[in-house]
């Protein structure tokens, strides 16, 4: 079958308002990626689910697994599936990015959890999102794993547990619940501290947060090989702090000038930059107060980029600090506003779209109020493509602007999948040797389910029983 054929029946796959007889077709065709991209759409016929289920391909099945837009009910019917495979893509969770999936059913937990092959359990306890109350339940686990994984929920934990956690006969639980309370118990950060020593990643968030006596602190100074997370501890006496304020290493500097208790002045005191490209985490001490209005006001006035940038996500910040953010001379800045408030300025949505050049800014279109509508009026006639392709977003576009940019090369794609285009033109598209274009016309959900069975028909796609079929273990 030739590219243009593979093109077309993907668009179909993802036509939203493909039937389930078109589907079921799909399910069948020898194209393994084609069969999968149907069990992973959005929305599936309760008819084509049971296909799925029972599909000999258990690459198929794997791909209803990890599809978080179906019901959790369904997928949780694959635990019951013959390939230990499935089980483990099950395990493991949906592919989703910044969104939440709903947990499945508790007895798929806990088939999970039980299976006769440790590693299923293992992937949900580390990889996998259990919910909190799934993961409290393993704090008396036999598996040192699982109770390792308990204690990723320790404000869920009773007081009995976390104390048998915190001595528990396996060292790594032990390290996964001190982990959970350094930052209070000087003793617990000082035994992480030596136990994960140079060789481990994870001893910078140790020195970052955990509580420091007085010896580990001058120690780690002294050593000059974790400065850089040591110089943000809250813990960290003053006079070592002031020490690390002038060290030769920028990072130490800059870790230090964002300390939460130094003034406007004090920050401005020490010689930090920050890049336009630096990569920073947000401030922990900035989160702690996400909700905090005033404090996240006077963050978002700071003169301190990592400071404002720390407030840009946070769901407490007012509407004033909002809307000086949306201007402000860091493009980083002005991109976390746009991805994480929940209320983000159209404008600076609009912009940062058109004109930025992370590639970050190419999501902002499905952020809450991005505009629509007067884009065809203010962008229908851009030289920019994007600018083009943006105005087929506006409720009021005229058909003839739709129908020119259904023609026009950098735009036709995008044209070729709108529901307002007439059915004539989608038929045209469908044939057009652009396969970008054809395959949006195929997946255009005015194209009706009768154009869609004839293309089947056409492309050599036989209807297949396809539950008539030995599964695939």
């Amino acid at each position: 079958m030739g590219d243009q054929w593979t093109g077309l029946l993907h668009g179909l796959a993802s036509n939203e308002a493909a039937p389930a007889d078109v589907l079921l077709r799909l399910l069948g065709h020898e194209d393994e990626w084609l069969r999968r991209a149907v069990a992973k759409r959005a929305v599936l016929p309760q008819e084509v689910i049971e296909a799925v289920l029972v599909h000999p391909d258990r690459h198929v099945r794997m791909a209803l697994a990890e599809n978080g837009s179906v019901d959790p009910g369904q997928r949780a019917r694959l635990v019951d599936d013959p390939a230990p495979s499935v089980h483990l893509t099950l395990a493991h969770g949906p592919l989703a990015y910044r969104r939440r999936v709903a947990p499945l059913p508790d007895r798929a937990y806990e088939r999970l959890l039980a299976h006769p092959r440790g590693l299923v359990g293992h992937e949900l306890v580390v990889w996998g999102a259990p919910p909190a109350h799934i993961l409290a339940g393993l704090a008396h686990h036999g598996h040192p794993a699982f109770r390792s994984a308990a204690c990723r929920v320790w404000d869920r934990l009773a007081d009995e547990a976390r104390e048998r956690l915190l001595h528990d006969e396996d060292p790594d639980v032990r390290q996964a619940a001190a982990l959970q309370v350094c930052h209070e118990d000087e003793e617990r950060t000082t035994w992480l501290a030596g136990r994960l020593g140079d060789g481990w990643p994870g001893v910078s968030e140790v020195l970052a947060r955990g509580r420091l006596t007085r010896e580990l602190a001058e120690r780690v100074v002294a050593e000059g090989e974790r400065l850089a997370a040591i110089a943000g501890n809250p813990s960290l006496p003053s006079d070592l702090v002031a020490r690390l304020a002038v060290d030769p290493d920028p990072r130490v500097r800059l870790q230090v000038s964002a300390r939460p208790e130094l003034s406007e002045s004090q920050r401005a005191a020490i010689d930090y930059t920050v890049g336009a490209e630096d990569r920073l985490s947000t401030l922990d001490w900035v989160w702690e107060r996400r909700e905090d209005a005033a404090f996240l006001r006077r963050c978002a006035q700071s003169a301190h980029t990592w400071l404002r940038r720390s407030a840009a996500v946070c769901p407490g910040l007012p509407a004033d600090a909002v809307e000086l953010l949306a201007r402000d001379e860091d493009f980083a800045v002005r991109l976390l506003l746009a991805e994480f408030h929940p209320e983000p300025p159209p404008e600076l949505l609009l912009d940062l779209y058109l004109n930025g050049t992370h590639r970050a800014v190419g999501m902002l279109v499905t952020r809450p109020g991005f505009p629509a509508a007067g884009l065809a009026a203010r962008l229908g006639d851009s030289p920019d493509p994007r600018g083009r392709r943006l105005a087929l977003r506006d409720p009021g576009l005229e058909p003839e602007l739709l129908d020119r940019l259904s023609r026009d090369p950098e735009t036709r794609a995008d044209a070729g999948r709108d529901p307002r285009l007439p059915v004539a033109r989608i038929r045209a598209l469908l044939a057009d040797p652009d396969r970008d274009a054809a395959a949006a016309a195929a997946a255009n959900p005015a194209l009706p389910a009768g154009d869609m069975r004839r293309l089947l028909d056409r492309a050599g796609v036989p209807e297949i029983p396809v539950n008539d079929r030995t599964i695939d273990c």
